[in-house]
């Protein structure tokens, strides 16, 4: 019989776990002097930050995407860069590039590495969709491995390091769709939707007086790091361990056992990738909220954020107008909870 892992033991790990608690009640208290309601997104906005992963955000127009980014960053003590995709952008326009300049003392040339708009710590890649798949690459190896490689140098990117991209999906004409080696890079797929009427007044209300009190930074880019190193300290049960493993295994057709839905319906499941964010992020996920252990509910819960995007739908299911986020539920519906409950 397997031993559930028991919570946080360290009287530092708890103090941190506090630490972060607090951090987030701050960090809320400034997002919401600019973001009304749309406290799911903001909850998966902050996971992807204490777990260290990247997002993706899809709204229509509209609906406050790049400001929810600008406004995160502006409560955090980190720098900040927009990049705005264009089809006519470059890699060397986000990675930098070498360029020749002359030693003023001695008239001598070299190639020096000026950097671009990727070296900081939060990225906001405005419209990803926007440019073509050889720009849209140039972000790989900054996203997974936090570094970039121009001319056979490598360069590694300060610490934290996020990128989180918008993407409008209403519009497709001058678009480029995300290849799937970029998408898995992703830790979410965050959908925002239309706000509920009495968080639609307060928009306008706030948003058509004069501007409020600036915004504070309160969590600093040293704290980021110390909590991500705690999220994976966090212990998991091998119940919910497994649960997650089966969520993913579950969504693939050629997979034993798979259910007929999943057969007639989807053309790729999602990667062990997809189960490894499934567990990171039950884990910021259950911090955020005070706790020092993982449910199965904070699994389900981010199901959605992070599958959407790595089950791939085939022909049939787009014939029925069958949803990724339907799959889902029935992915959800489908795998059994163990009944020790958590």
């Amino acid at each position: 019989m397997t031993t559930s892992p028991g919570p946080l033991d360290s009287t530092d790990d708890v103090a941190l776990a506090d630490r972060l608690t607090a951090s987030r009640d701050r960090l809320l208290a400034e997002l919401h002097k600019l973001i009304v309601g749309q406290e799911d997104v903001i909850e998966q906005v902050l996971v992807s930050l204490f777990v260290g992963g990247n997002s993706l955000i899809v709204g229509v127009p509209g609906l406050a995407k790049t400001l929810l980014i600008r406004t995160i960053a502006d409560a955090l003590d980190l720098k900040f860069s927009r990049i705005q995709f264009t089809p006519d952008l470059m890699p060397s326009d986000i990675t930098g590039t070498d360029l020749v300049q002359e030693d003023p003392a001695t008239g001598e040339r070299r190639l020096v590495f000026v950097p671009g708009p990727l070296f900081a710590n939060i990225v906001l890649a405005d419209e990803i969709n926007r440019t073509p798949p050889k720009t849209q690459s140039a972000l790989l190896e900054a996203m997974q491995e936090h570094r970039v490689t121009v001319q056979g140098r490598t360069y590694e990117l300060k610490e934290p390091f996020f990128v989180f991209a918008t993407q409008n999906p209403i519009e497709l004409e001058g678009t480029y769709p995300l290849p799937e080696a970029q998408l898995d890079r992703f830790m979410f797929n965050v959908i925002i939707d239309y706000s509920s009427e009495d968080d639609e007044v307060e928009i306008v209300r706030t948003t058509t007086r004069m501007p409020g009190e600036a915004l504070q930074p309160v969590v600093t880019g040293r704290d980021i790091v110390a909590f991500q190193e705690l999220v994976r300290r966090v212990p998991v049960p091998d119940p919910i361990l497994r649960y997650a493993v089966t969520l993913v295994r579950t969504s693939r057709p050629n997979g034993t056992g798979a259910p007929d839905y999943v057969r007639e319906w989807v053309s790729y499941g999602a990667s062990v990738r997809a189960a490894q964010y499934l567990i990171l992020g039950a884990k910021a996920r259950a911090l955020l909220q005070g706790r020092y252990h993982v449910k199965f509910a904070d699994v389900q819960a981010l199901a959605h954020p992070v599958l959407r995007h790595r089950i791939l739908k085939n022909f049939h299911a787009e014939s029925e107008r069958i949803t990724t986020d339907h799959l889902i539920d029935r992915l959800l519906e489908t795998v059994p909870v163990p009944s020790s409950g958590m």
